[in-house]
């Protein structure tokens, strides 16, 4: 990761987008803006992958999340997405097309760095040895490198608050681990007492790891559990 990391704001509310630029490059960021879906691909045309998007749901035109579908279909970049104040349906849709992360409007700019700097921290490589695991006898996983293979060699695409699910389930096997726990491990911040946006990326990763066989268990009334055998490549 560049020692200023690059962030790509996508908001077509003027007033706001300015805010957040403003606020951003006193944090220490590089900051470019846009109003929507076509200043996003002149960006990547332009100067290729930002660091991280933060992209509102509600734009004139394309609306947020087709453009998060969009950027997921071929791309890893981490975004954060700006939500309407209550409008829990587009938070769990982006979740589940492959946001990393959400805020509701109005929010607390300094809070939306700190956010910023919580994924561009979970997606920095670890300065330790490398860390290589097998799942279930046949997928692995460089914890370091952040991918995950399975047995032929292809891999699993997962985005970047997915693997760190994946992570938390994999250093952790057998144990059951609370919703509440996996929220604080991978979003670094206090749970609200009904958020269930852990059962959302739950529910992903499941579709991607899994191949008719359940790896991840559902403890009732209590949280998750990998099942499945793990050890060291």
């Amino acid at each position: 990761m560049n020692a200023r990391p690059r962030i790509l704001v996508i908001e077509d509310d003027p007033e706001i987008r300015n805010l957040v630029r403003d606020y951003l490059q006193r944090q220490g960021f590089r900051v470019d803006v846009g109003d929507g879906g076509a200043a996003l691909d002149r960006f990547l045309a332009t100067f290729g992958e930002p660091d991280l998007v933060v992209l509102d749901v509600m734009l004139p035109g394309e609306d947020g999340l087709s453009i998060c579908r969009r950027l997921r279909a071929g791309s890893r970049i981490p975004i954060l997405m700006l939500t309407a104040k209550g409008e829990d349906i587009d938070r769990i849709v982006g979740l589940e097309i492959g946001a990393d992360d959400y805020m509701a409007k109005p929010f607390n700019p300094r809070e939306l760095a700190a956010r910023i700097r919580a994924i561009l921290r979970r997606g920095a490589p670890a300065p330790i040895e490398h860390r290589r695991l097998v799942l279930n006898g046949d997928m692995r996983v460089d914890l370091d490198a952040r991918c995950i293979t399975r047995a032929k060699g292809a891999e699993i695409a997962l985005t970047s608050a997915e693997f760190d699910l994946l992570e938390c389930f994999l250093t952790r096997p057998g144990r059951v681990l609370s919703r509440e726990q996996l929220m604080d491990w991978t979003r670094g911040r206090q749970a609200e007492p009904l958020d269930r946006t852990i059962d959302v990326q739950v529910s992903r990763l499941r579709k991607k790891i899994e191949c008719g066989a359940e790896l991840i268990k559902t403890v009732r009334n209590a949280g998750y559990m990998l099942t499945a055998p793990v050890r060291k490549a």
